[in-house]
C-alpha cells in the first residue's frame, strides 16, 4: 500500500526508534518513506501506516579538510551539493531520478547514475551511518572520517536493503574536489562500430561519464584545462565532438533511469536470516524482497 492511511513523521532519531517499537509491539507494517519519489520499486509493501523520515534534515558535521560530511537522511541531493559547492567540492552520488531526492534513500536503496563507474557508487561513497532496526534498536555503524572502518560490514549492509532491515536516519559521506575543468560533448559520426568510444572511455583519458547517445556518444570530462584538452583531442580522433552544456545530464539523470527495483535480494535463507536478526516481526516495508503473507 502506497497511500497508508496513518503518517508518523517523526522529527528525531529517538521518534523514529519510538515508532518502530510501537509497531513492533503492536504487529503493525511500516511503509518507509523519504523524499517519496520511488515509493514504487518492482514488488508492494503491505503496511497500514507510512514513517516519514521528511523531519530528518539537516547538515550534522561537515569538514571540508577531511573530505567527510554527515547529513540527515531527509537533506536532499541538491542541499548537499549546495552546501558542499561553497567549498569547492561535491559528493558525486548522481543517482537516477533527480537532485530532490533525500541522500538517505539513495544510500537505502543503493541507486547510482551515470557516474558510478568511475565516481564511485553509493557503497563506495558512504563511509558510515546510523539507523534503527525492526525492533527499534538505534545502530551506529562506520564512522565520520574515512579511516574510521568500523562496522565497515554492517554499512554496507545497510546501503542497498531499502528499508527493509533498518531506517536509516543519518549518513556519513565522503567527498571530492571538484575538477577545476568540468566539461561535456557528443561524440557522432565515427566508426559504425563503438570500439573507438570503448577504447577511449578505458584509456588514459578516462571520462566521468561516457554513455550511448542518439546518433553517437554522450561524454563528460573533468580535470585541469591541459588534460580536459588531452582528452578532447583523442575524442576527436572517434568522430566530431560538440560541446554541450552540462545540463544535459539532469535530463539523462530523469529520462533515462531504468525502473526501481527493490527485489535485488531471493528470499532465500540468507535474506530471511538477515531479516529474522534485523526485522524478526517484519516492520519494515513488509513485501518489499518478495516474503510471504
Amino acid at each position: 500500500m502506497i497511500g497508508a492511511a496513518v503518517i508518523h513523521r517523526p522529527s528525531d532519531t529517538a521518534g523514529v526508534a519510538d515508532v518502530v517499537r510501537s509497531a513492533a509491539a503492536a504487529d503493525r507494517a511500516l511503509r518507509i518513506r523519504g523524499a517519496g519519489t520511488w515509493m514504487d520499486a518492482g514488488l508492494p509493501v503491505r503496511a497500514g501506516e507510512t514513517l516519514d523520515l521528511s523531519a530528518l534534515g539537516g547538515i550534522d558535521r561537515y569538514t571540508p579538510d577531511d573530505l567527510t560530511i554527515s547529513a540527515g537522511a531527509a537533506v536532499t541531493l541538491a542541499e548537499l551539493d549546495e552546501v558542499t559547492r561553497a567549498h569547492n567540492q561535491w559528493c558525486p552520488l548522481l543517482p537516477w531520478g533527480d537532485d530532490a531526492g533525500s541522500v538517505g534513500a539513495t544510500i537505502a536503496t543503493a541507486t547510482s547514475g551515470p557516474f558510478a563507474g568511475s565516481l564511485g557508487r553509493p557503497r563506495d561513497l558512504v563511509i558510515g551511518l546510523e539507523c534503527v532496526d525492526g525492533l527499534g534498536r538505534v545502530i551506529r555503524a562506520g564512522g565520520r572520517v574515512v579511516k574510521n572502518v568500523a562496522g565497515f560490514d554492517l554499512t554496507r549492509l545497510m546501503t542497498g536493503q531499502w528499508g527493509t532491515l533498518g531506517v536509516i536516519t543519518a549518513v556519513h559521506l565522503r567527498l571530492r574536489a571538484r575538477p577545476a575543468v568540468d566539461e561535456s560533448f557528443t561524440v557522432s559520426g565515427g566508426a559504425e562500430d563503438d570500439s573507438a568510444m570503448r577504447a577511449f572511455a578505458a584509456g588514459p583519458h578516462a571520462p566521468m561519464a561516457c554513455m550511448p547517445w542518439p546518433g553517437g556518444w554522450l561524454v563528460r570530462l573533468g580535470g585541469n584545462r591541459a588534460s580536459v584538452d588531452a582528452a578532447v583531442a583523442a575524442l576527436r580522433r572517434c568522430g566530431e565532438v560538440v560541446q554541450v552544456d552540462d545540463g544535459v545530464w539532469n535530463a539523462v539523470r530523469r529520462d533515462s533511469a531504468p525502473p526501481p527495483r527493490a527485489n535485488v535480494w531471493k528470499w532465500d535463507a540468507l535474506s530471511q536470516r538477515l531479516k529474522k536478526r534485523f526485522d524478526p516481526a517484519q516492520v519494515l516495508n513488509r513485501g518489499l524482497l518478495g516474503e510471504a503473507s
